[in-house]
């Protein structure tokens, strides 16, 4: 008996939970593997972080039912987090919404402002979720294509009318996933232009705002002129502070918008809670030299990644941003052909490109979330495993 919806149906199994499925059969047999599949930092959490997360947990009213919108000091945080970086304000009261993670306030976006039938604009390759929530909201998506030439950003003009006509809502990446690829402000500016023409407001995923290098900074969205009339920007504390686990991330922006998405997660879950949104708000607010020295460490990473790769033949452009290397398979192999012959012969994971949208075709990634010698290792072992193939 099926007893899943048609809708359901539509979804295929999500990519992470089968790659861990296959990467525990393997352990079990005896394959030592190196995971470079999913981006989940290998660094530890700071801390005073967890010092503080410690002395919260202590604190018997933390325990109870917490605020639907956040705490008091987790918005403030964010504000002046803001207020700080970006010179962008924010009122904590409107325009700033607590998340049980910045994936689940991108999954619960998409119902709250579509309705079955309209389409969502998604940049292909890109996080899964923006797909996989549009479909379970019995949306339909169109891909807009990223592509190196391009520097990974979306061609607006190349947007179909009849598309842009039924479009509700429209998402961006950047430092981008699984790309890499960084913008400078005058790309957010065409964007919110754009959002104001067509009247398609912008979701902007900014998880690796502050994973960055090279001197590099990444913009906010939200600095342009108007920015807030038409869009709102997910943040995360998984890959700036090493909290994947306590799953607690933010919206920021348009009132409306954040309006919208409040109704939603009210009726459907009860928010983070207290004593993990309080450790964030400290997070925010003491000593940030925990990020430039994890950025140092992503840095010397993905310096030796690239250059390792390059003795394979993969060459690949240095990445100002995130903590990924987003690189094109060997000649003769497709994404899926590549990282299923890597990972049975050398045991290392890495993600096909194509499981990111049709334009990742040929593409694979690897995260640099292990260290500097099993980096060395997985190199080694994919270097010895395509010379055996090629005959050298």
């Amino acid at each position: 008996m099926n007893y899943q919806s048609n809708r359901m149906g539509q979804i295929p199994p999500y990519l992470f939970a089968e790659i861990n499925k296959k990467k525990a059969a393997m352990v079990k047999a005896g394959v030592d593997i190196i995971d470079l599949g999913i981006g989940d930092p290998d660094l530890p959490t700071p801390p005073h972080i967890v010092d503080k997360l410690a002395e919260e947990l202590k604190e018997p009213s933390n325990f109870k039912y917490p605020s639907f919108i956040g705490c008091v000091e987790y918005r403030q945080a964010v504000a002046d987090f803001y207020s700080r970086q970006y010179k962008v304000e924010l009122d904590p009261e409107t325009e700033i919404l607590a998340l049980i993670g910045s994936k689940e306030g991108i999954a619960h976006l998409i119902p709250a402002l579509i309705d079955p039938g309209d389409y969502v604009l998604i940049p292909d390759p890109s996080y899964p979720v923006y797909r996989m929530a549009t479909l379970l909201a019995n949306g339909q998506y169109y891909d807009m294509p990223l592509l190196k030439e391009n520097n990974f950003e979306p061609d607006f003009s190349l947007i179909p009318k009849a598309i842009l006509d039924q479009s509700k809502l429209m998402f961006l990446n950047y430092p981008g996933n699984p790309t890499s690829a960084t913008v400078d402000i005058e790309f957010f500016k065409r964007a919110v232009l754009f959002s104001q023409k067509h009247g398609i407001p912008i979701a902007h995923d900014s998880a690796y705002n502050m994973v960055t290098f090279s001197g590099y900074t990444a913009p906010s969205i939200l600095q342009v002129a108007g920015a807030k009339d038409v869009a709102v920007e997910f943040g995360s504390f998984s890959k700036t502070y090493n909290m994947t686990g306590l799953r607690i991330g933010y919206v920021v922006g348009n009132k409306e918008i954040i309006k919208a998405l409040t109704i939603l997660k009210s009726n459907t879950d009860t928010g983070q809670f207290t004593a993990v949104q309080k450790a964030a708000a400290f997070a925010l607010n003491s000593d940030q030299s925990c990020i430039e020295e994890h950025n140092n460490i992503y840095k010397e990473r993905m310096d030796a990644t690239i250059e390792g790769l390059a003795t394979i033949g993969i060459k690949v452009d240095p990445p100002k941003g995130s903590f990924f290397v987003w690189a094109q398979v060997p000649e003769g192999y497709t994404s899926t052909e590549f990282v299923t012959n890597v990972l049975e012969k050398t045991g290392v994971i890495l993600t096909p490109g194509n499981a990111f949208g049709p334009s990742g075709e040929g593409y694979f990634r690897l995260s640099l979330s292990v260290p500097n010698e099993r980096l060395f290792e997985a190199i080694n072992r994919i270097k010895e495993n395509l010379s055996r193939i090629n005959g050298q």
